[in-house]
């Protein structure tokens, strides 16, 4: 049986029933709101429209402070006030507490949704970039020799020995990777964040590449070593074999371990907040600083971070199963 491997973050059991149909269709309206703000404030998107004569349908020229919500406050702040002018009750007050909420949240919601957007992307450039090392790592720790072996043990282990955060300060104020982005021309302009935002996504790829190289290296031992002999002998090459039978195996094994690391990140990712990234728990800091209402845009940032969280192990859920095959999926000490 291969040894275990330390998980992180918070794992989000699976879903079933009611509760699962429940999360879909909030966490789908959810969705459908986030991708459409963020196209009508987008760059790219507006020049298209305008090039088609659309000039008005996009508006990218809109600062995050100056968007205005799609719903009004007022009938919300109407209903609370209605609701607290009853004689005080328990009752009466948390329901009042609520509709005020509400009120408060639809005026957030434009900052918040422009913050998700880059703790969006932030999460899932991290993850992408991340995996593209991640396997080599992983498959140099299982099959390569020694000194390959070594070499990805201790980019590993230095990695996932150091603080996350203690990592995005080396990157953004120990190095001048800011500065070389900036000069680079391409960022803060046509929909693509400035060069914090990049330094951080360096940082999160980093980060992230050392702990999915343990899952996947985990997931690879847990295939049979006879299958590796087998495809050796029907004439496949070593690296053949590893790429055509061992690695499809063992990365449907590393989908419940991706998942983790799916929620680790979107959490995490608020400690961009610390090198200026407008993700979306400065853009709630910046809204308590405004204007004093501390616990309501926290509580209202939580339900954020909560919706993103649910909704993506309900989609990591759905592709472990997709393209789970009969026999395979479960690691061999387990069938």
């Amino acid at each position: 049986m291969a040894d275990t491997v330390e998980t992180r973050g918070t794992a989000v059991g699976r879903v079933s029933g009611s509760g699962r149909l429940v999360v879909a269709l909030v966490g789908g309206l959810f969705w459908l709101w986030l991708l459409a703000r963020w196209a009508y404030h987008n760059t790219l998107l507006d020049r298209i429209c305008t090039a088609l004569g659309l000039p008005d349908l996009i508006r990218s020229e809109y600062g995050v402070r100056r968007r205005e919500p799609w719903l009004p406050a007022e009938p919300f702040q109407s209903a609370a006030d209605s609701i607290g002018s009853v004689p005080p009750g328990f009752v009466f007050d948390r329901i009042a507490g609520v509709f005020e909420l509400a009120a408060f949240a639809t005026t957030a919601g434009p900052e918040l949704a422009a913050g998700a957007f880059i703790t969006v992307y932030m999460t899932v450039l991290g993850m992408l970039f991340g995996l593209v090392i991640a396997v080599p790592l992983s498959v140099a720790r299982v099959y390569g020799g020694r000194i390959a072996s070594t070499a990805a043990l201790v980019y590993t282990e230095l990695i996932r020995g150091t603080p996350l955060l203690a990592q995005l300060f080396f990157w953004y104020f120990a190095l001048p990777l800011a500065g070389y982005f900036d000069a680079a021309g391409f960022v803060g302009r046509n929909g693509i964040p400035r060069a914090a935002v990049m330094v951080a996504v360096v940082a999160f790829t980093i980060n992230s590449s050392a702990y999915q190289s343990e899952y996947i290296r985990t997931a690879l031992e847990s295939v049979d070593e006879g299958q590796l002999a087998a495809a050796r002998a029907v004439g496949l090459s070593k690296g053949q074999a590893i790429r055509h039978v061992i690695l499809p195996q063992g990365l449907r094994y590393a989908i419940p371990g991706w998942t983790n690391e799916f929620i680790y990140l979107v959490k995490y990712s608020s400690l961009a907040a610390f090198i200026t990234v407008p993700e979306l728990f400065r853009q709630a800091r910046n809204i308590a600083s405004d204007t004093f209402r501390y616990q309501e845009i926290y509580i209202i940032v939580g339900v954020f971070y909560l919706l993103l969280v649910l909704t993506i192990a309900l989609a990591m859920g759905l592709l472990e199963r997709t393209v789970a095959l009969p026999g395979v999926g479960q690691p061999a000490d387990q069938n």
